[in-house]
C-alpha cells in the first residue's frame, strides 16, 4: 500500500498543503470547520506524518541536555559515554545534545544546576534526587515548557514528563529472592549498603529487598542499611566494618555503586566466595569480579537503551507525538558469570 502524503490529505480535504501543515502542528488559527475536514481526511487516508522529514525541514535545532552525576561511578560514566555517542549521531537530525555533570547527592547543587539551564533547552534528562528542592526545580522547567525526563532514579511527584529506568522495587525483590535461594538452608546475617537514601532508586531497591527477606526468609537476619554515597573508598570502609562486626555475615547486597570497594573488602578479609554478594550494573569492575567469583550476581540496566529511550521520549514530546511504551520499558537484566554478554 502506497503511503499517503500531505498533498493527498490536502486534496482530500479541499485545502492547501500549508493549511494541513498548520492543523498538524497547531500553528496559527484555522477555522473549526476546516480543522474537521483535515482531520477527517487524515483518518480516511490513515496519514502518518514523516516526523524525521519535519525535523530536518524546520528552521531551528532541538536542544536537549543530560544532567548526570559527577565522580567515579562506573555505570554513570558508561551512561555519559552513551550520551556523547548519541550526541554525535543526532547532529544529522538537527538535534543538539549537551552533557552536564554535577553532584546529584546534594539537593541544592543539583537544583541550582537545573535552574541554570533556563530556557536554553527543549528537553532535559536528569538523574535526580527525590528532594523538595529538586522537585521544585523540575517543576519550574516543566512550567516553562521544557520537557523533563528522569533517568535511572525518579521523582514521581514532580511534573516530570516521563521516567526512564527499571522498576527498582522489582529489582530489590529479585535480589532478595536470589539471595534467599543462594543461601538456602543456611542461617546468618545479610548486610545492605546504599549510596543515598535520598535517591529514589536506592530507596525502592532497599524496600523491595527488605520486603521479601523479612517475610520469606526468617532464617536470615537483615542488618540495618548503611549509606556510602557510592564512593568506592567509603563503600570499602563500610563493607570492611560489616565484615569485622559480624563473623556470621553470609550475604551482602549493594543497591548502588562502589562495587570495587566491596570486592576489595571481601578479598582483604579472606571472605570472597564465602559471602554471597549481589551487585548492580555490569561494568568492567563487576564483570571481572563476577568471573572470579567474588560477585555472585549482577542486576543490570542497559545504559545505551536508557539514553536512547530518554532521547526518543524527548523527541516525541517536542514533535507532539505519542510515546510507544513497549519500546521505552527498560528490562531488568540478571547476570551470572555463565551468561555475561
Amino acid at each position: 500500500m502506497v503511503r499517503a502524503t500531505i498533498e493527498d490529505v490536502a486534496l482530500e480535504a479541499g485545502v492547501s498543503v500549508a493549511t494541513v501543515d498548520r492543523v498538524l502542528n497547531g500553528r496559527a488559527a484555522v477555522r473549526p470547520q476546516t480543522v474537521e475536514r483535515v482531520e477527517k481526511a487524515i483518518r480516511q487516508l490513515n496519514y502518518q506524518p514523516d516526523r524525521l522529514a519535519a525535523r530536518l525541514a524546520r528552521s531551528r535545532e532541538y536542544r536537549f541536555c543530560f544532567v548526570l552525576p559527577e565522580g567515579t561511578n562506573a555505570y554513570m560514566s558508561a551512561l555519559a559515554d552513551e550520551v556523547r555517542a548519541a550526541a554525535s549521531r543526532m547532529v544529522q537530525e538537527k538535534v543538539v545534545i549537551d552533557l552536564r555533570l554535577t553532584d546529584v547527592f546534594d539537593a541544592e547543587t543539583l537544583a541550582s544546576a537545573l535552574e541554570r539551564l533556563g530556557s536554553n533547552y527543549d528537553g532535559v534528562a536528569v538523574v535526580a534526587l527525590d528532594h523538595p528542592r529538586v522537585r521544585e526545580a523540575i517543576n519550574a522547567l516543566a512550567d516553562s515548557g521544557i520537557a523533563v525526563v528522569t533517568i535511572v532514579s525518579d521523582v514521581p511527584n514532580s511534573k516530570r514528563h516521563h521516567y526512564v529506568g527499571i522498576d527498582n522495587s522489582s529489582a530489590g525483590r529479585s535480589a532478595a529472592t536470589l539471595m534467599g535461594r543462594y543461601l538456602s538452608g543456611r542461617s546468618g546475617k545479610v548486610g545492605l549498603i546504599a549510596g543515598s537514601l535520598s535517591l529514589r532508586d536506592h530507596i525502592e531497591r532497599q524496600f523491595g529487598f527488605e520486603q521479601v527477606m523479612l517475610h520469606e526468609y526468617p532464617n536470615l537476619t537483615l542488618l540495618p542499611v548503611r549509606e556510602s554515597r557510592d564512593d568506592p573508598k567509603r563503600v570499602q570502609a563500610v563493607a570492611a566494618q560489616l565484615l569485622t562486626d559480624h563473623d556470621d555475615l553470609i550475604g551482602l547486597y549493594n543497591v548502588g555503586a562502589g562495587t570495587p570497594g566491596i570486592v576489595a573488602a571481601l578479598e582483604a578479609a579472606g571472605r570472597a566466595r564465602k559471602v554471597v554478594y549481589i551487585a548492580h550494573e555490569l561494568t568492567d569492575e563487576s564483570r571481572h569480579a563476577l568471573i572470579s567469583g567474588t560477585i555472585d550476581i549482577v542486576i543490570n540496566q542497559d545504559a545505551g537503551h536508557e539514553v536512547r529511550s530518554a532521547i526518543r521520549v524527548l523527541m516525541s514530546k517536542a514533535d507532539k507525538a505519542p510515546i510507544v511504551n513497549s519500546m521505552e520499558r527498560i528490562r531488568i537484566d540478571i547476570y551470572l558469570r555463565d551468561n555475561i554478554p
